[in-house]
C-alpha cells in the first residue's frame, strides 16, 4: 500500500516491467522530412507497416542477425550494424533514435528527405504547363531510394571512418614495433590486429549483402515499391498511382508507356532494376574500397610479423653461436684445468727434484695445446656453416 491508500499488486508490477521489455523506441520520418517518436511495442509496428514478425525479428538488437537488406511487398527491411531500418513507400521507421551512432543519420534523413520533396513537388506543377522540363525529372528516385541511398551512404561512410581511425593507430604502432621490438609494442599490435579482424568481418558481411542483392535481378526488383504500389493500386489506367510517382520519368513514365503496350510489356518493366543497380553498385565499390584498406593493412601486419621473425630468428642464431663460442671455451679450460690437476697432485717422481723449469713448459705446453683445440673447433664450425665468418 502507497501513501495514497491505492494497493500495488506484484501482478500490476510483472505486467509494468513486461509491457517496458517489449516496448522499443522508433522514430517515423515521413516524406517531408518530418519526425515523430515512436515508443511502441512489436505488435504496433507490426499492424502499421504490414510486415510478418520473422522480418521484425532480424531488427532486434538482442539477436545477432547478419546485415540484411530485404525487399517484402510493401517494405524494406533493412539491418545494417547499426542501422535497423523498415522504409516504405512513404514513410521510414528508424530504431533507437537515440544512439549515438543513429543520431547523424537520422539527422541526414531529415535535412535530404525535407530538401527533396519541394523540388519534387514544384517539378510535378510546373510540368503541366511546361511539358519541356520533363527531362529534369531523370535524376529523381522514388522516396523509398532516396532513403536507401542515405542509409547505404551513412553505413558505407561510419564502416569507412573506423577503417581510417584503425590506420591511423595501426601504422605508426607497426613502425614503432619494427624499430624496437617490445612486449608493450607486440601487446597494442595484438589488439589492433584483433580489432582489424573485427572490422573486417563487418565490412565484409555488408559487402556481401550487397554482392548478393546486385547478383539477384529478382530480389532488387522486390525493392521497387513505389511501382509496385502503383500497378497495384490501377493495372489497367493508373489513375490510383500518386501523382508525384506518376510525374517522374524514370518510373512513373515506364509504367505509362506499359499500360499503352499491354501486359507483356509490364513484366518486362517491373524486371527494369537498372536505376536501382547503379545506386547500389556505387556504394558497392565504396565499400569494396574500404575492404581493400583493410586488405593492405593486413598485408602490412603481416609483412611486419614475417620483419620480426626474420629479426628474432637472427637474434636466436646469435645466441647459438654465442652458446658455441663458450661451449668450446669451457672445453678447452676444461682440458688446461684437468692438466693442472694431474700435476697439483701429490703423485712422487723422479724428475721433479732439479728440474723446477718443467712445470714452466707444462703450462706453456698445455696452453698452446688449448688454444689449438679451441681453434679447430672454431675452423669446423665455420666450415660447417654454424657460426658466420
Amino acid at each position: 500500500m502507497n501513501r495514497d491508500g491505492l494497493v500495488v499488486t506484484s501482478v500490476d508490477q510483472s505486467s509494468l516491467k513486461k509491457k517496458t521489455a517489449v516496448s522499443s523506441s522508433w522514430i517515423l520520418l515521413d516524406r517531408e522530412g518530418q519526425s515523430t517518436t515512436l515508443d511502441v511495442d512489436k505488435h504496433v509496428i507490426m499492424r502499421r507497416v504490414q510486415i510478418h514478425a520473422r522480418d521484425l525479428r532480424i531488427l532486434d538488437p538482442m539477436l545477432n542477425y547478419p546485415s540484411t537488406i530485404l525487399g517484402r511487398e510493401k517494405v524494406i527491411v533493412l539491418n545494417l550494424e547499426h542501422i535497423k531500418a523498415i522504409i516504405t513507400a512513404d514513410e521510414v521507421l528508424l530504431r533507437d533514435p537515440m544512439d549515438d551512432n543513429v543520431i547523424p543519420i537520422v539527422e541526414q534523413l531529415q535535412r535530404r528527405l525535407a530538401s527533396d520533396y519541394p523540388i519534387s513537388q514544384g517539378q510535378g506543377e510546373e510540368e503541366d504547363n511546361h511539358p519541356g522540363v520533363r527531362n529534369n525529372f531523370e535524376t529523381e528516385f522514388p522516396f523509398e531510394f532516396r532513403a536507401l541511398e542515405v542509409l547505404l551512404e551513412a553505413i558505407c561512410s561510419f564502416l569507412d571512418a573506423r577503417t581510417r581511425e584503425l590506420e591511423t593507430d595501426a601504422y605508426p604502432a607497426l613502425d614503432e614495433l619494427t624499430s624496437k621490438i617490445s612486449s608493450r609494442n607486440l601487446d597494442r599490435v595484438r589488439k589492433l590486429k584483433s580489432a582489424m579482424t573485427r572490422l573486417t568481418n563487418r565490412v565484409q558481411k555488408v559487402r556481401d549483402e550487397l554482392e548478393q542483392l546486385l547478383d539477384d535481378d529478382d530480389d532488387m526488383a522486390d525493392l521497387y515499391l513505389s511501382r509496385k504500389l502503383a500497378v497495384a493500386s490501377s493495372p489497367v489506367s493508373g489513375s490510383g498511382a500518386p501523382h508525384w510517382f506518376l510525374n517522374s520519368p524514370t518510373i512513373g513514365s515506364k509504367i505509362s508507356r506499359t499500360i499503352s503496350r499491354g501486359s507483356v510489356e509490364t513484366t518486362q518493366e517491373e524486371n527494369d532494376v537498372e536505376e536501382l543497380e547503379m545506386l547500389l553498385e556505387a556504394y558497392f565499390m565504396q565499400i569494396d574500397g574500404t575492404l581493400n584498406k583493410l586488405s593492405t593493412l593486413r598485408e602490412y601486419i603481416d609483412d611486419t610479423e614475417d620483419y620480426i621473425n626474420i629479426q628474432l630468428d637472427n637474434h636466436r642464431n646469435q645466441l647459438i653461436q654465442l652458446e658455441l663460442f663458450l661451449c668450446s671455451g669451457t672445453v678447452c679450460l676444461s682440458v688446461y684445468s684437468l692438466v693442472a690437476a694431474i700435476f697439483g697432485m701429490n703423485i712422487p717422481y723422479t724428475w721433479k727434484t732439479g728440474h723446477g723449469y718443467v712445470f714452466k713448459w707444462v703450462v706453456i705446453i698445455t696452453g698452446i695445446v688449448c688454444g689449438s683445440l679451441f681453434s679447430i673447433i672454431m675452423f669446423y664450425a665455420r666450415h660447417k656453416g654454424l657460426v658466420g665468418s
